[in-house]
C-alpha cells in the first residue's frame, strides 16, 4: 500500500498503513571439498549469485563473495543481502569459480561448479541453513553476456559433484524493534470559534531526498487545548527506517468534520532524541511559521510533552521458523459433480495429457513454495462431495490416497498422485460442504498449539458453497487455533460467499460470536490465468497472492498465545581454517529481488 505524502490524503489515512520495506535476509556462503583446479597450490574460490526473474525467468547476476586464496573449504566472509517474501518462490542459483587473473570476465576462470535453490529453502531448513551439493551442469552461464557456455570446457564433467555449498540466512535485526511511545500537550492555540480545539498529531518520516511520508496519526481529543493522547506502538523502521538521527517531523492539527484540519503548528525530533524517553529533551515548543514571521512576540502554539518510551523487538516470522515451527500443509479437492464429468475436455478435472488442469496448477503453485516449510514433506490430502465405492456412500473428507488411517501423500508429486488416482475411483456428486474439512484439520491443530506446529488448509473449489452456517461456525472455531485456510476458486461460478469468508473487510462471525482473527484467505483463479495460456507468470502471482497473509497471521497466533519462537539450534561442528581472503571485506550486497 503506498503511503499519502500529502495533507490531502490525511482524512484516508490508516493507522496500519505504511510501505514498510520486506524483511531483510543476509544470505552467508561457505563450501566444503571444492574441486583443485591448481597445479601447485589450492583453489582460490569466488562465489557469484544470481537471481531469477520472476517475469522473463532471465538469471542476473546479485552479486559476488571476495575471492579468497589457497582453499577449498572457504567460508566467504561478503555477505547477500536480499529482500525475502514468504509468498513468493524466489530463485537462487550459487556458481562457483577457481580466479586466475584480475580480470571480471568470469569464462576466463575455472567453473567449479554450482547448486539451485530458492530463498525459501534456506530459511525453511534446520536453522536457515541449507547443504546442498555442488554440480557441474551440462553449461554454465556468462556472467557478462549472459549467454549459456559449456561448463566442459572448464575441465568439468557434467553432473560430477564437486564438494558441498552451505547457505545460511539470517534475518537483519536492525529494523525489528517497535516502539511504544504517549504524548501529551499543553496550552495548544484555540481554533474553534466556539470551543476549544480537537487536537491530534500527525508523524512524518522523512526520506533521503528531503520529502516527508507520514508514518503514524494519533487520535483526536476532543474539545481541549491540554490533550493526552493514547499511548501507540510503532514498528521503528516505519518511524525512521532504522537512521536513529534521521528527522522525525510532528504536525498538531485541529481536526475538522469537513476535512478541512486547520494547522496549529508543528516540531521536529528524532528516534534518538525521544529514545531518552521522558525528560526536558523532550518537551517541544509548537512553532507555527507563518505566525512566527507575523507576529514579533510569538512564543509558540503551546507545547507538546513526551510522557513515555519504550522499544522491544518484534517477533517474526523468521523467528519461528527458525526456532523450528513447522507447516502443517494439507489439501483438500472439491469432487462435486459441479465440476463437470472428468473425461471430458470441458471438465474442471479434466486431465489433457497437454497441461495440467485448473486444481493441479492452484495445488502445484502454492504447494511448490509451502512445501519447504515441512520437514518430512508428508502432506494429507482430502477430497470432498463424492461418492465412494464400493457402496457409493457421500463423503466431504475422504483420503485422496485411500488411506483412512494416515492419508498423507509423499510431496506435491505424491498429492497430484493421489488426486488423479481418485478421479479414476469416485463419483462426483455434491453438496459442497466446507465445514468437515476445516473442522478435520483443526482437530490436528488444536492437539499441538505450544508453537511447534502451524497448520495450512488449502482448498480448492469450484463451487457456491452448501453449508455456510456450519462453515463460519468451524472457521469462528478454527481462529482461536494455529492455523489458516486458504480457498482458491476454479471455474466461472460466483464466489460472493468466499468473499465474505475472507475477513479483511467485515470480519466472520457465527452465532454472535466474533472470529477471533482472520484466517481465511480467498482468491479467484481465474484472475490468475492469462489469455496466452502462459500459466506459469500467473501460478508465480497467484502463489504470491494467496500466501502472502500467513507470515501475520502465523505471529498474531502467537502473540495472541503469548509464545515466543524457540532459540535456533546451535551452529553445526567447527570449520576447519582457511588462508585469509585475497580482497578486503566489502560492504554486503544491497538490492531486492
Amino acid at each position: 500500500m503506498e503511503q499519502p505524502e500529502d495533507m490531502a490524503s490525511l482524512s484516508e489515512f490508516d493507522s496500519l498503513a505504511g510501505s514498510i520495506p520486506a524483511t531483510k535476509v543476509e544470505i552467508t556462503v561457505s563450501c566444503r571439498n571444492l574441486l583443485d583446479k591448481d597445479m601447485f597450490s589450492k583453489s582460490d574460490p569466488l562465489c557469484v549469485m544470481y537471481t531469477q526473474g520472476m517475469e522473463n525467468k532471465q538469471w542476473r547476476e546479485f552479486g559476488r563473495t571476495e575471492v579468497i586464496d589457497n582453499t577449498l573449504n572457504p567460508d566467504f566472509v561478503r555477505k547477500f543481502i536480499v529482500d525475502y517474501f514468504f509468498e513468493e518462490k524466489q530463485n537462487l542459483r550459487f556458481d562457483l569459480y577457481d580466479v586466475d587473473s584480475k580480470s571480471p570476465d568470469l569464462s576466463k576462470h575455472d567453473f567449479l561448479g554450482q547448486a539451485f535453490c530458492t530463498l525459501g529453502e534456506i530459511v525453511g531448513s534446520p536453522g536457515s541453513r541449507l547443504e546442498k551439493p555442488l554440480t557441474i551442469g551440462a553449461f554454465s552461464l556468462n556472467s557478462r553476456t549472459g549467454k549459456p557456455m559449456p561448463a566442459v570446457s572448464n575441465g568439468g564433467v557434467p553432473g560430477k559433484k564437486c564438494g558441498t555449498i552451505i547457505l545460511s540466512a539470517e534475518e537483519l535485526s536492525n529494523c525489528r524493534d517497535v516502539a511504544t511511545m504517549q504524548f501529551c500537550a499543553n496550552k495548544l492555540d484555540k481554533k474553534d470559534f466556539f470551543g476549544k480545539s480537537d487536537p491530534f498529531l500527525v508523524f512524518y518520516r522523512s526520506n533521503e531526498d528531503g520529502t516527508f511520508t507520514i508514518c503514524h496519526k494519533t487520535e483526536v481529543m476532543k474539545n481541549t487545548l491540554n490533550p493526552v493522547w493514547q499511548t501507540f506502538s510503532i514498528p521503528v523502521r516505519a518511524l525512521c527506517n532504522g537512521d536513529y538521527d534521521r528527522t522525525i517531523k510532528v504536525e498538531v492539527y485541529d481536526w475538522d468534520r469537513d476535512g478541512s484540519h486547520d494547522f496549529i503548528g508543528e516540531f521536529t525530533t528524532s528516534y534518538r532524541e525521544l529514545a531518552r524517553g521522558q525528560s526536558q529533551f523532550n518537551i517541544y515548543e509548537v512553532i507555527n511559521p507563518k505566525k512566527k514571521m507575523k507576529k514579533k512576540k510569538y512564543v509558540n502554539s503551546g507545547t507538546v510533552t513526551l510522557l513515555s518510551f519504550a522499544v522491544e523487538s518484534e517477533c517474526t516470522f523468521l523467528d519461528y521458523i527458525k526456532g523450528g515451527t513447522q507447516i502443517n500443509f494439507t489439501v483438500a479437492i472439491d469432487f462435486t459433480a459441479s465440476n463437470g464429468n472428468p473425461s471430458q475436455s470441458t471438465s474442471l478435472h479434466y486431465m489433457s495429457p497437454y497441461q495440467l488442469n485448473a486444481y493441479a496448477l492452484a495445488l502445484t503453485a502454492v504447494g511448490e513454495i509451502i512445501q519447504h516449510y515441512d520437514s518430512d514433506k508428508m502432506f494429507p490430502a482430502l477430497g470432498f462431495g463424492a461418492k465412494l465405492p464400493p457402496d457409493g456412500r457421500v463423503s466431504h473428507e475422504f483420503p485422496l490416497n485411500g488411506n483412512q488411517e494416515n492419508p498423507s501423500c509423499c510431496g506435491i508429486d505424491g498429492i497430484l498422485e493421489a488426486y488423479h488416482r481418485s478421479l479414476r475411483t469416485v463419483q462426483l456428486y455434491g453438496p459442497t460442504n466446507f465445514a468437515p474439512v476445516v473442522t478435520h484439520v483443526a482437530r490436528n491443530a488444536a492437539a499441538v498449539q505450544d508453537g511447534s506446529q502451524y497448520s495450512v488448509l488449502l482448498i480448492i473449489t469450484d463451487g457456491v458453497i452448501s453449508d455456510m452456517a456450519q462453515t463460519k461456525e468451524a472457521i469462528v472455531n478454527a481462529a482461536k487455533l494455529p492455523m489458516s485456510i486458504i480457498i482458491i476458486g476454479v471455474g466461472q461460478a460466483e464466489f460472493d460467499a468466499m468473499v465474505e469468508l475472507d475477513g479483511d473487510d467485515v470480519r466472520i462471525s457465527s452465532r454472535g460470536k466474533l472470529a477471533e482473527r482472520d484466517i481465511v484467505q480467498f482468491v479467484p483463479f481465474r484472475d490468475y490465468v492469462d489469455r496466452t495460456g502462459n500459466h506459469v507468470l500467473s501460478m508465480a502471482r497467484l502463489a504470491r497472492d494467496v500466501l502472502a497473509e500467513i507470515p501475520d497471521q502465523l505471529v498474531s497466533y502467537m502473540k495472541a498465545q503469548g509464545i515466543r519462537p524457540q532459540p535456533p539450534p546451535g551452529p553445526p561442528a567447527h570449520s576447519p581454517p582457511q588462508s585469509p581472503a585475497r580482497t578486503p571485506p566489502a560492504s554486503p550486497l544491497h538490492t531486492h529481488i
